[in-house]
Parts: structure tokens; sequence; C-alpha cells
């Protein structure tokens, strides 16, 4: 599969599709709002007020910015100032990273779990042992485990991301020093800052899409001439193997954007209905609690109207919706609807496919099971917001 990587401006929006094999399968906005205070960013925060029925506290990371702190998933937080002799009072003050952008009415949530994230390599203090990506096996599964158990530490512990699986390890291990070396620092200088201080600054969206696409088959980057000079000077300092893979844009007569058809595309992501070649579609509706898409026959009337026929659509659907919850970002709870089917077999083998295809996707998607009212529950990991509420915020 190639993979291409194009990076552009809408009026006074950064722009991030990710094309595989020319398809458009990722977009992400920038968010003026969330940019200031964004995901890996690192604060001393203070305490703001602690709610014991939810195990939870709102940790303050600036004046007015309350964040949600889960107490029992933070057992070893870093203060920079106690006050009083509980395990969190109001008051502290501690390291707090930005885990989770905020989501329609819920805050952003913080973590004392600081992650550093390189390309091939994710520091981390939550966690003290070493993990390698399932995708990395064999051969070079032992070597990599061999290379990254001379940098185990009581202080942190170390995840090998997939795309540490067609590189040298010697590219691994010199990611791992640099990467401890910034956890090192940032603890030393921890204790002389003041509260609200932003100790480490994660790269702007544009910029970290960069390292965390899948790497396999990435062929090429293509900037727009205006971002061009910073993701150019970003590469030297972090990625100075890519840079060959870098093309600036510089055609004004036609922009990138629309060479790409991004508009259209990120029209199309916001509409409630997705039509399909069969004649089928899906109607894809986001509540406050969870997301359902819906399959419907539409205008495909050909063919007996049996299992073997519903099934044509399902397999359709099951294909294009794992494309669209990746593609808009959807997260939390995913219902779908598929047309009922009488066959158990037939129903197996549609989960099975739809399982295959919710694998495709970078971000943690998990087919939990099929209802006793046989609709499909899909989980998503939520880190940023759904494309929709980007958009429909900046416009606001």
């Amino acid at each position: 599969m190639n993979r291409k990587l194009v990076i552009t401006k809408i009026e006074d929006r950064a722009v991030t599709a990710v094309l595989e094999n020319e398809e458009v399968t990722e977009l992400h906005v920038s968010d003026k709002r969330t940019e200031a205070h964004r995901v890996g960013n690192i604060y001393v925060g203070k305490v703001k007020n602690i709610v014991p029925n939810i195990q939870a506290a709102f940790v303050e990371i600036a004046n007015g910015v309350e964040c949600y702190y889960s107490i029992p998933q933070n057992p070893n937080p870093h203060f920079t100032q106690k006050i009083g002799k509980k395990p969190l009072c109001i008051g502290d003050e501690l390291l707090v990273q930005i885990e989770k952008e905020a989501v329609k009415t819920k805050v952003p949530t913080v973590t004392s779990n600081l992650s550093f994230t390189g390309k091939y390599v994710v520091l981390t203090s939550g966690i003290k042992k070493i993990g390698i990506s399932s995708k990395i096996t064999g051969e070079k599964r032992k070597e990599m485990q061999e290379a990254v158990s001379a940098f185990q530490s009581e202080a942190y512990g170390f995840i090998v991301r997939t795309n540490a699986k067609d590189v040298p390890v010697t590219l691994v291990e010199r990611e791992l020093e640099e990467l401890a070396k910034v956890y090192v620092r940032l603890l030393d200088i921890s204790a002389s800052r003041k509260v609200f201080s932003c100790l480490f600054e994660a790269p702007l969206m544009y910029l970290s899409n960069i390292r965390d696409i899948y790497q396999e088959g990435l062929t090429d980057i293509v900037v727009e001439e205006a971002l061009f000079e910073e993701v150019e000077q970003y590469l030297k300092e972090e990625q100075p193997e890519d840079l060959q893979k870098l093309t600036c844009y510089a055609d004004r007569q036609l922009p990138l954007y629309k060479l790409y058809s991004l508009e259209s595309v990120i029209s199309r992501a916001l509409s409630e209905r997705v039509w399909m070649k069969s004649g089928a579609y899906l109607v894809i509706q986001p509540t406050e609690a969870l997301t359902v898409i819906d399959v419907n026959t539409g205008k495909c009337v050909a063919g007996k109207k049996d299992d073997g026929f519903y099934m044509k659509i399902n397999l359709e659907a099951a294909k294009r919706g794992a494309k669209q919850i990746r593609l808009r970002n959807l997260s939390g709870i995913i219902l779908i609807d598929f047309i009922n089917m009488k066959s158990k077999e037939r129903t197996k083998e549609l989960l099975e496919f739809f399982e295959k295809e919710l694998r495709k996707d970078p971000v943690q998607t998990i087919l939990v099971d099929m209802t006793q009212l046989q609709l499909v529950e899909v989980t998503r990991k939520k880190v940023r917001k759904p494309l929709k509420e980007v958009i429909s915020q900046e416009k606001g």
C-alpha cells in the first residue's frame, strides 16, 4: 500500500490528509481552540477541586482552564509543591500532561503518567516495563527486545511502535536516548517552575501527524508553500530520514487542497448520508452518548432479497463504515445496525470481515459483540475531537 501525506491550508485552518492508494482515509483539521492547550503538553497544574464519589479531581493548567484527573489511574503523581498529608489535596501542584482533548461537554483529561512520543518509541512513566508492537515479530522482535532492555529504568518504561518494524535498531536506540534525556531534563527543571508553567510543548497537530502516521508505504509528504518551512525544520530536527520524501507545492493557480478535492472530501465526511456503489447507503448520526450507523438498501433493488443479497450489502457497508469511522474520527461507543440475516454462519462471516477492516485503523478500535437486537457494538479510543465537532466549533 502506498501512503501519502498532504499538508495544506483551507482558509485559516491547517488540514492534514492521509492518502492510501490515492484515496483519502484520514482527515485532521486544526482546532484553534485546542492548539493552545493541545494533547501532549505538560504543565505544572494545581488541584482546584476533588470529587470523592467519582474518584476524580479537577486540575487547573491555566487560569480558568480546568481538566479532569482520575485519581485511581494516577497512583504516582510528581508533585512540585505538596500542601497536605493526604495523597491528593486541594492546592497541590503537580506535573500533568493533556491526554485527551475536550470533547463535546467534557473538559480535557490530564494524567500524571507522562509520555513522550517519538517516531519509533513512546517513553512513559506510567509503566516501567518494555512493550513491543505485536506487528514486530520473529528475529526482529528478539533483536529489538535485547536492544531496548539496555535502556530499562525504574523511572519509566518504553513501548516500541509499529513504525520500528522495518528500520535499523540503531535508529530506535538513538531515539530512546533522546527521549530519556527529555524526561530527565523536564523533572530537573520542574522544581523551580511556577504553577501553570508549560514545561513541554507538543508539536502542532499537522507536525505530530507526520510522526504518528503509519510509516509503512509512506512515499511522499506534500506540503503547501505557506507551511513548508515549518515542516522542513521539524523533519530536520526530529525525522531527518524523511526529508527525501518532502515536496513543496507552490502552484498558486491550483491550490493543493483543490488538487486533492479536500473541500469535497470534508463536505462528504460531514454529511449524514453516505451512498455506496450498490445503491445502498449508510446513515451516520452522532448523539451525545454514542454514534449510530444504520445500513439501508436504498436504491439497491437488483437480485432476490435473501440472505445472499443482504450479505453483499452488509459486506460493502462494513468496508465503507470502517473507512467512515476513521475518516470522521468517530470515537467512544459506535452502534452499527446491519441488515438482519437469518444465517448465523453469514452473520459470523460479516463480523469477522468487519473486524478485519477495523484493524486497518491506527487508532485502537474494538469490535465488542453483536447485541440481542443484532446491533454491532464498536468502541474506538477517544483522543481528538470528531471532525464534525472541530469544523462546527471553528465556524462558531
